[in-house]
């Protein structure tokens, strides 16, 4: 029997597992494998490294191949210990335990430690490895490296992190690429207001042009996320020992509580460099994955081929696929010649995708663009001899994995470039997914092809999105290949299996909206944290927390125990954000009637204030737009006018006619029965907003039959109430629910419907789905023949809502709910004036 050759991988990570990963399909029993990690445990996944930090993810949920995998395989992993030289003469490779206070971690989170080892660690090796991958470049910052500075990319620097931000009402990220942008959005749920800092002249360099860049800048801005470009960080200024403010090149400053720093990434090199191998910027390598010594290869991030670099996992499958072959002689002449690829971001719900080339290489490259800078839509593509060479898209990004599978085929496009980002019969037969090649790579995160997915649907019988990743992992990282799966699943199995995470209230509770309901009651589940901590395990899911807010509101009223981070800033701060960071203003106007002595204190406070627009809203109300968020307290007292609450999801107006007071159709009064409707229901927490109308006849003058409620006099001196009406970009006239005599009546059956909607809706489900959902006749048995005994309840509990009202605007502007809630950008303002100014 042939003794066993001797395989060392320097480099426990995403590279060094994956390529022994594929030696071991190839060759199971070819090699004994011994592995080099700093890290003291397995295997994870650090492309979720985000999800950790905002808590969607637990840490043990990211591992690829935990501790248990490498003794399943027979491989000896040398856990904590680092390689810091390679001896090509002897060919042994040199390890030195790292103690606590050498791994540049916190405690490791679910690591395994071995039993103490020397301190020197020796291990011969036939052929050798090198899978060191790359560290954060930190650019000259005095005063880094103390209290309340981090780098952002290891699982415990995800928990030191999140400790730390927990504390914090200010935090920095420097740098606004796209792990940058990852780290803002995983510190944003830990509460403190962030500010990111790119020193180019717009955000994601690398991957967006200026104008791309400019829109999600604008697009972060509006959800919270201060951005400052073209500014360097010369100095962390420090008091008491933790970061008080920043100093930039050009003297100006900015308050900061802690700074993180994601600027790139260098190669790990110095052992390769040691030993003698050739070293460019990166470690080179030939097309075959080896170094200048041919029994040394090497691979990821620490590399360079062909003068490449790589920060992505797409070229790294690639390269342990080649690697593998190579080294274990399935296939001696693969090679690798080079990866296309490209990369998707999602931040705070902001789609962003880029592949290929950002800018044209000439005039002879055709650009194609399509932008709606309102919605913060855009998208570009570089088309080059008829095939597709680069592609931006922003703010919707469905036909990703379409120009994805046509830039990796280098396929010819349709002569109509628009079919590619909106569709026609032609695109689809393109890429038609059963008919694409099975080594095409359908999830990019985890290196699946389609020949993996095709096996897992069919040999597996895996006809679910779930049981496909438990199968494959394919879809277990960014999400962007989930719509090619479900393609999959469909061609190959029929039609996609049932999921019962797909019924799930909010992603990161397992249980459907009535289940949820009874848990939080029986439990008496009162904030969202304790939600988290007794139904989700402990796992805080920063997707439903807004989400999970509404409905505690919703369940408890006054009893809910509000906790900041789980509101969006327009519920922060009580008003509603708009795009250039400021904010509107929209005082409550009952029934949309007013009085002069409120007209005036309007017309002072705008001009007093300088409010750049003032605006008559569809609502039949006054918007006051463009209002610095440092202003608001200011002008809450000043109008002296309750919240309108136009920026939250809840009952919002009651529009009216004129009604019988002056028009010579009415036959009820309108603004009479729109104000006690709006009194009654103001300010009440819902699953989506609630607009309604009372019109004092059929002529319909307050598009009631429109509405979410719309009430209208009829002869005979009766109301008929609606349900269910849209004129957005849905346009549905409600569905007639019943017909009553007086106001009291209609109150009382608004309320049910309002309530049986706040319990049964799904959250962000507006009225008009939520109606052809149930049905109007069931929706009539319930709420007006009592069918289920459940109407008394839901008058008990609507006016238990109505009672619990308070005007946020007033409590608020007396005492914020915490120091900084009003604080406004005004250092973003400043700066922008200087960059002006030169």
């Amino acid at each position: 029997m042939n003794q066993k050759q001797k395989l060392i991988v320097i480099g426990n990570g995403m590279a060094g597992a994956r390529v022994v990963e594929e030696i071991l399909k190839r060759g199971p029993n070819r090699f004994e494998i011994t592995m080099f990690g700093a890290e003291p445990y397995g295997n994870y996944n650090r492309i979720l490294l985000s999800n950790v930090l905002n808590g969607t993810q637990k840490a043990t949920e990211i591992f690829m191949n935990p501790l248990s995998w490498y003794e399943e395989n027979g491989i000896h992993l040398h856990a904590g210990v680092k390689a810091v030289q390679i001896d090509r003469e002897r060919k042994v490779v040199v390890g030195k335990r790292l103690g606590q206070n050498e791994i540049p971690y916190a405690t490791p989170v679910g690591a395994v430690r071995e039993p103490p080892l020397p301190d020197r660690i020796e291990e011969s090796y036939d052929h050798l490895i090198i899978a060191t991958g790359s560290r954060p470049f930190v650019p000259p910052i005095e005063g880094f490296g103390g209290p309340g500075s981090f780098l952002f990319r290891t699982l415990d620097d995800c928990a030191r992190m999140a400790e730390y931000a927990a504390a914090c009402q200010r935090a920095v990220v420097i740098g606004g690429g796209l792990l940058g942008l990852e780290a803002a959005r995983g510190l944003l749920t830990h509460g403190p207001q962030v500010t990111v800092i790119e020193a180019a002249g717009h955000l994601m360099p690398t991957q967006l042009d200026e104008e791309g860049g400019r829109l999600l800048q604008s697009t972060l801005e509006a959800m919270g996320v201060r951005v400052i470009c073209r500014q360097i960080v010369a100095k962390i200024q420090s008091e008491d020992g933790k970061p008080s403010h920043l100093i930039f090149h050009d003297g100006s400053t900015l308050s900061t509580d802690m700074v993180v720093v994601s600027t790139g990434i260098r190669p790990i090199v110095e052992i390769a460099d040691q030993a003698g191998l050739a070293v460019g910027r990166g470690i080179l390598v030939n097309d075959q994955m080896r170094t200048t010594d041919p029994e040394i290869f090497a691979l990821g991030e620490c590399v360079e081929h062909r003068g490449q670099l790589f920060g992505l996992v797409d070229p790294i499958w690639e390269q342990a696929k080649t690697l593998a072959d190579i080294i274990t002689q399935t296939n001696p002449e693969a090679a690798y010649t080079g990866s296309k690829f490209g990369t998707k971001l999602k931040v705070m719900g902001v789609d962003l995708a880029a592949l290929g080339e950002a800018q044209p290489a000439g005039p002879e490259d055709e650009v194609v663009v399509y932008r709606e800078p309102k919605r913060g839509l855009y998208q570009k593509l570089i088309v080059r001899k008829h095939k597709l060479v680069g592609a931006t898209l922003l703010g919707e990004t469905k036909s990703f994995n379409i120009l994805m599978q046509l830039y990796k085929e280098e396929s010819v496009l349709p002569k109509k470039r628009a079919e590619l980002l909106f569709g026609s019969s032609n695109v689809p037969s393109l890429v038609k997914v059963s008919d694409l090649p099975d080594h095409a790579q359908v999830c990019n995160c985890n290196g699946v092809s389609k020949a993996q997915i095709r096996e897992a649907i069919q040999d597996q019988k895996c006809t679910s999105l779930a049981k496909v990743g438990q199968c494959t992992k394919a879809g277990k990282g960014c999400g962007s290949c989930k719509g090619i799966i479900v393609q999959l699943i469909e061609a190959y199995a029929g039609e996609v299996g049932y999921d019962a995470s797909e019924h799930y209230y909010v992603p990161g509770v397992p249980l459907e909206k009535s289940q949820l309901i009874a848990a939080i009651q029986a439990k008496q589940l009162k904030s969202v944290s304790s939600v988290f901590s007794e139904l989700a395990g402990g796992v805080e899911n920063a997707d439903s927390k807004v989400g999970l807010a509404s409905l505690l509101r919703s369940i408890w009223n006054e009893e809910y125990e509000d906790e900041r981070d789980a509101r969006f800033i327009n519920d922060r701060v009580h008003a509603n954000i708009q795009r250039d960071g400021t904010f509107s203003v929209v005082p409550r106007m009952y029934g949309g009637v007013t009085s002069a002595d409120e007209l005036i204190r309007i017309g002072m406070v705008a001009k007093k204030y300088n409010v750049p627009m003032v605006k008559i809203t569809g609502g039949q109300r006054i918007d006051l737009l463009g209002i610095k968020k440092e202003d608001l307290p200011k002008i809450w007292k000043e109008l002296g006018i309750p919240s309108g609450h136009a920026y939250t999801k809840a009952v919002r107006t009651v529009k009216s006619c004129v009604g019988t007071d002056f028009c010579r159709y009415g036959l009820g009064d309108s603004i009479k029965l729109a104000q006690e409707i709006e009194y009654r229901f103001q300010g009440i927490e819902s699953p989506h907003k609630i607009k309604m109308a009372a019109a004092g006849c059929p002529r319909n003058c307050s598009e009631a039959y429109v509405k979410d409620v719309g009430v209208v006099a009829v002869e005979g001196g009766k109301w008929e109430i609606y349900v269910g009406g849209a004129a957005g970009g849905t346009v549905r006239k409600g569905d007639l629910l019943c017909t009553v005599d007086t106001h009291d009546e209609v109150l009382k059956i608004v309320g049910r419907f309002i309530q049986y909607y706040r319990e049964h809706a799904k959250y962000m489900e507006r009225t008009y789905g939520f109606a052809e959902r149930i049905g109007i006749d069931r929706l009539r048995s319930i709420l007006i023949e009592d069918e289920l005994g459940i109407c008394e309840r839901l008058d008990a509990e609507i006016d238990k809502a109505a009672q619990a009202y308070k005007d946020p605007w007033k409590e608020e502007a007396e005492l914020p709910a915490y120091p900084a809630q009003f604080e406004g950008p005004e250092l973003v303002r400043v700066l922008e004036e200087a960059n002006n100014n030169g």
